[in-house]
C-alpha cells in the first residue's frame, strides 16, 4: 500500500508479510514462502536505512494471519484467541500506518496475529 506526494517528496509505504517471515509453521513444509516473508521484512529495514531523512515517511511491514484451506481448526487451536483474523481486522492498522499518525515509524514491524508468535 502506498500514499504519495510526489510534488511535496513525501509519502508512506506498507509492505505486508506474513507471521511465517518470523517462525517456522509446524507441519507445513515451505521453505520457499517462508523465505520470502523473511526478506520483506528485511527489504523493510534497508529501505527504512535508506530512505530516512529524505523527505519520506518510511516503510514499515505488517504482518498478517488470515486462513488457509485446510489449516483453519489446526490454527484456531495454537492460536491465543482462538480464532483467524479476519480482512476487516485489518483495516484500522492499514489506516494508520498510511496516515500522518504513524509519521515517525520507519522500518517496523507491526504484528497482527492473535497472538500466535508471541507463545
Amino acid at each position: 500500500m502506498f500514499r504519495w506526494n510526489p510534488g511535496r517528496r513525501d509519502g508512506a509505504m506498507v509492505l505486508i508479510a506474513s507471521m511465517s517471515g518470523s517462525v517456522a509453521n509446524k507441519g507445513l513444509v515451505c521453505p520457499v514462502y517462508n523465505s520470502s516473508k523473511a526478506a520483506l521484512l528485511q527489504l523493510t529495514r534497508n529501505l527504512a536505512m535508506e530512505w530516512s531523512g529524505k523527505g519520506r515517511e518510511h516503510p514499515m511491514v505488517k504482518r498478517n494471519f488470515e486462513e488457509v484451506p485446510g489449516l483453519r481448526e489446526k490454527w484456531e487451536r495454537e492460536n491465543m484467541m482462538g480464532r483467524l483474523a479476519t480482512p476487516e481486522e485489518f483495516k484500522g492498522a492499514g489506516l494508520f500506518l498510511l496516515s500522518k499518525a504513524s509519521s515517525f515509524m520507519t522500518g517496523s514491524n507491526l504484528i497482527i496475529d492473535g497472538g500466535h508468535t508471541a507463545w
